[in-house]
């Protein structure tokens, strides 16, 4: 291939460097993979109503968040198993995210442990939680408050794993099981083998801490089941341990994401899981202008961006700032942090591109104007253009 030019491109090189199990977690959703794809699908419903005759010769995608500047409205995702992909791959993901001028955010299933990923990192920090267990979330809250963490990301759509039915045919666990299949995977794969053979098996390096010793935790641990009693009253728990910013993640209604706020969150992301747990769910684009029309805190979302044009739809239905993962990831498994640097760049360029077709020349002046959303809906009392996908009823 020659010189990548957009997310698809860098897709296209994960796949050629991984092996198949490997890309298929990266890749695969939750069973038939229906709100996967949907998670696409409603980024091309969208379209674009452009104004004109607008000096668009100075632009800019700079913006903030809770005060804090951003390069462009764009956080790096929570992704679990990162090291699978590219050794050290939480590393690599942090220093691109620093140089870049965004927020990283690391994963509770992490194969670099919090305190790693603040040695190296030279931006914004953000510790994605997962309750396992309530003890050890505790350990998770305080270590990540003392490497100096800014926001603390709760992740409330993994009551249970979701029916991965790639992961499942595949045989692919952590830690990995050899099979001859497998290994003829890894032969047919060799810069992912070679990689594989000289850093080692990557380990959810937050769960090697040594003070995770008593046999509960252990359990816990081992099985990787979350705590599925974890609910709105234990919020308060969680808002009193932890001093700093407060986001939960995983939410698909506007009165869900009223009452976060009520219960003392700074913030919502709206989040299907990249499609990965519950399949046929709504699409977090579905639901922004709604959520963010009730909601005055900010409202970020995720799952399903690949393009620049994508970051500006979401901005300009009502996102505060959205998250990448699969894009990133893409990128990393096929060059690492170079890979992860150049399609932040290229995300940036495509924001910027798109800015001047619409007419639009800053992140500040965006808004639901420069959107046609056209639906069946689009009748009676309601103007033409105004967004009706995103659950408005």
């Amino acid at each position: 291939m020659s010189k990548p030019v957009n997310t698809a491109d860098y897709r296209a090189l994960a796949r050629k460097r991984l092996p198949r199990m490997v890309f298929d977690y990266l890749e695969g959703g939750a069973e038939d993979e229906v709100g996967l794809r949907h998670n696409r699908d409603v980024f091309e419903m969208v379209k674009f109503q452009p104004r004109r005759l607008v000096d668009i010769s100075s632009r800019s995608t700079r913006t903030s968040l809770f005060g804090k500047p951003l390069s462009a409205p764009i956080v790096i995702a929570p992704t679990g198993l990162n090291g699978i992909f590219w050794p050290d791959g939480d590393l690599a993901l942090a220093r691109a995210a620093g140089k870049f001028g965004i927020p990283f955010t690391l994963s509770t299933a992490s194969t670099s442990s919090i305190e790693a990923v603040a040695d190296v990192a030279s931006g914004e920090l953000w510790f994605q939680l997962y309750i396992v267990h309530r003890k050890l979330a505790e350990r998770l809250v305080q270590r990540a408050l003392a490497a100096g963490y800014t926001t603390l990301v709760l992740t409330t759509d993994v009551g249970v794993n979701g029916k991965r039915e790639r992961d499942l045919r595949n045989g692919f666990a952590m830690p990995m099981r050899y099979s001859l299949r497998t290994l003829l995977d890894g032969i047919l794969h060799p810069r992912w083998s070679c990689d594989f053979v000289r850093y080692g098996m990557p380990q959810l390096a937050n769960f090697a801490s040594e003070d995770v010793r008593d046999a509960e935790l252990q359990a816990a641990l081992m099985s990787r089941q979350m705590d599925a009693s974890f609910a709105w009253h234990d919020l308060k728990w969680l808002r009193d341990m932890w001093p700093h910013k407060l986001l939960i993640k995983g939410i698909s209604r506007p009165d869900d994401a009223e009452r976060c706020i009520a219960l003392g969150a700074d913030g919502v992301i709206l989040s299907n899981h990249g499609g990965r747990q519950l399949d046929g769910a709504i699409a977090p684009l579905d639901t922004l202008a709604a959520t963010a029309r009730r909601v005055a805190a900010p409202v970020l979302i995720d799952s399903g961006v690949r393009r620049g044009s994508d970051v500006v739809k979401a901005v300009a239905l009502g996102a505060s700032a959205v998250l990448l993962g699969r894009a990133t990831l893409y990128a990393l498994a096929a060059d690492g942090e170079r890979g992860v640097e150049a399609v932040l760049s290229m995300l940036n360029g495509e924001i910027d591109t798109t800015f001047a077709q619409i007419g639009c020349p800053a992140v500040t002046q965006l808004n639901s104007d420069y959107i046609w959303a056209a639906t069946p809906q689009a009748q009676g009392d309601r103007h033409s253009n105004e967004p009706l996908l995103c659950g408005t009823p």
